[in-house]
């Protein structure tokens, strides 16, 4: 391996060109060695000023540049079976962010495909078991100092939607942060969801079910519980509180300087993910070029992805229905054992 990862980044939007600019900038190990996008100009400006890297309009022309050791997924989720499995084809080491695939059967055959390599290729982007105050939760948890957790109380909110999000994007895209959270933190898988429908915001888009509070049942008994707002109007809030038998504990709070001026005070809201979950992001990056190099794989699995794809379908299903849903997962495959939740 060269001194430093060569790295092909798939998708230079919002996420994609951030991580351009992350492993770029922030990151230590690695360069960008290759961005893909369908749009040609958005790859371009992506990579602006960055020595040596390619631009290609073609996913796996990116793969195949020269110096590309390793591959960053960041196009739409739509995107990213194809682009997992072409990765896997070459041999290729993968963030791949989240949904990793957005419907269970298409996860299950990326699972498949990774079996098949007899080895783990592929670490899924759920950045909060990398953020500071989600890892002290998890410490928490583990340790048993607060007993045994009974309840997980979520929050999550956007300022606004983007163009075209639909009430079940709600799930699939936001709420699946909650979905593996839940299993990390508590360590059960979830088997059932429930979908309550508040009345509907004056700034949601229309036909779009917005607010809506998610109920998940665990295997362990425990229940946990999400409001999801997507147009908020204010600011993006991400908090988890974990209800134990012994104590509770909280993380999420707004921080940051109080300031007083003309009469009020207040502090700062954070306006999207990339702002609240910045350092989270870093970590995540820096951890999986760290154990590229090292020839590892570690974080969160393709076995995370599928079940994360599985619950959110079944939430999906619950909304659209109105009842309780069971979630339905295939067996779990002896590679991701002590792995991943």
């Amino acid at each position: 391996m060269a001194d430093l990862l060569g790295v092909a980044v798939l998708g230079a939007g919002h996420m994609g060109a951030d991580h351009v600019r992350r492993l770029d900038g922030v990151v230590s190990g690695a360069r960008v060695a290759a961005v893909a996008d369908p749009d040609a100009a958005r790859a371009k400006e992506a990579v602006a000023g960055i020595d040596g890297a390619t631009v290609h309009t073609d996913a796996e022309a990116a793969l195949d540049a020269p110096g590309v050791e390793a591959v960053l997924i960041a196009s739409p989720g739509p995107a990213h079976e194809d682009a997992l499995l072409a990765a896997f084809a070459r041999g290729l080491p993968v963030l791949c962010e989240k949904p990793m695939v957005p419907d269970s059967a298409g996860a299950l055959r990326v699972m498949e495909a990774e079996l098949r390599h007899g080895r783990r290729l592929a670490q899924v982007g759920f950045m909060r078991r990398y953020d500071a105050e989600y890892r002290r939760l998890k410490a928490l948890l583990d340790d048993g100092r607060l007993g045994r957790p009974l309840m997980l109380h979520c929050v999550h909110r956007n300022v606004s939607s983007p163009p075209g999000f639909t009430s079940a994007m709600l799930i699939d895209s936001s709420v699946s942060h909650e979905i593996d959270a839940a299993r990390w933190l508590l360590g059960q898988e979830l088997t059932a969801v429930t979908v309550v429908r508040p009345r509907v915001s004056a700034g949601a888009p229309q036909g779009v079910q917005d607010p809506q509070f998610v109920l998940f049942e665990t295997e362990g008994g425990a229940l946990v519980d999400v409001e999801v707002f997507v147009n908020c109007g204010f600011g993006y809030q991400v908090r988890c509180e974990a209800v134990c038998e012994a104590g509770a504990a909280r993380v999420g709070d707004d921080h940051g300087p109080l300031v007083t001026a003309r009469g009020s005070a207040g502090t700062d809201v954070p306006r999207d993910y990339l702002v609240r979950f910045a350092d989270a992001y870093d970590r995540e990056v820096q951890a999986w070029v760290d154990a590229t190099r090292r020839g590892e794989v570690t974080g969160p699995t393709v076995w995370d992805g599928y079940a994360a794809s599985a619950v959110a379908e079944a939430g999906v299903g619950a909304l659209e229905s109105g009842t309780r849903t069971v979630v339905e997962l295939a067996p779990r495959p002896g590679l991701y054992a002590g792995t991943g939740r």
